[in-house]
């Protein structure tokens, strides 16, 4: 591999937000490895990298399962020789449910992936760039708004995005003696196939049902690689992309 080639990770790249990303970071000169749970969606990423001159690879694996999360490293680690970022992007939704509702099986499959996939695949990126030569490295964490604010009754969606903030101000403090940098972007209502629902209404902290703006996700990829492009003596450690009309600020 080139010297200066960079390598980035992007986590959850079958779709969404995750494939953009990924497709942008490509398109930017980075040799990137698609990780997600299924293959197919991945390869479909690649080959869409590919038809446009880029790198990529594709490694299968479970964010919320501690040995599928450092097989997959472990491979990128041989396949590229380094990691220099990795967007830690997998995650999933956890529609409306009231607290008394609220069933324990899902709040806990809620935070395997939102909290503990997000906290594995850093540990993994992170060992890779304390231990690499040059040292160092930049993780991203996709966080949401919700880090800030909740909807209403997403109590472990909420609570998750809340808890993945305090994992990016750790590793951004405990990754200073080893030049890695650790930056969050809270995304509201990016234009993906789990937005869909905006259109037709969601609920509002009054009450009502009522649609809301979204925004094209390449604007999240393209924020992403702003990021992720930064030399490592600078860093964004919160960034706050949403649709300029969706009702965040102000009171519901």
């Amino acid at each position: 591999m080139s010297a200066s080639k960079k390598f980035a990770a992007v986590t959850g790249a079958g779709s969404g937000i995750g494939r953009a990303t990924a497709v942008a970071l490509a398109n930017a000169g980075f040799a990137v490895a698609l990780i997600g749970r299924r293959i197919e969606p991945l390869l479909e990423t690649k080959e869409l990298i590919g038809t446009e001159g880029g790198e990529a690879h594709a490694f299968s694996a479970d964010v919320t399962h501690a040995e599928s999360v450092e097989h997959a490293f472990a491979q990128i680690a041989q396949t590229f020789g380094r990691l220099d970022v990795l967007f830690n992007n997998a995650g999933r939704n956890a529609g409306a449910v009231p607290l008394e509702d609220y069933e324990v099986d899902f709040w806990n499959d809620v935070v395997a992936t939102n909290l503990t996939g997000v906290f594995l695949c850093a540990r993994a990126a992170y060992r890779i760039m304390k231990a690499q030569s040059p040292q160092g490295g930049r993780i991203i964490n996709n966080g949401s708004i919700s880090a800030h604010s909740p909807r209403p009754h997403t109590i472990a969606y909420s609570a998750t995005k809340h808890a993945v903030t305090g994992i990016t101000k750790s590793i951004a403090l405990d990754g200073r003696a080893f030049n890695i940098a650790c930056s969050q972007i809270d995304i509201g209502n990016a234009a993906t196939s789990l937005t869909e629902r905006m259109n037709k209404g969601v609920l509002q902290a009054d009450g009502r049902l009522a649609s809301e703006a979204r925004m094209d996700v390449t604007h999240v990829a393209n924020a992403v690689v702003h990021m992720a492009s930064l030399p490592l003596e600078a860093n964004v450690l919160n960034m706050t992309i949403m649709a300029s009309a969706m009702p965040f600020v102000g009171r519901g």
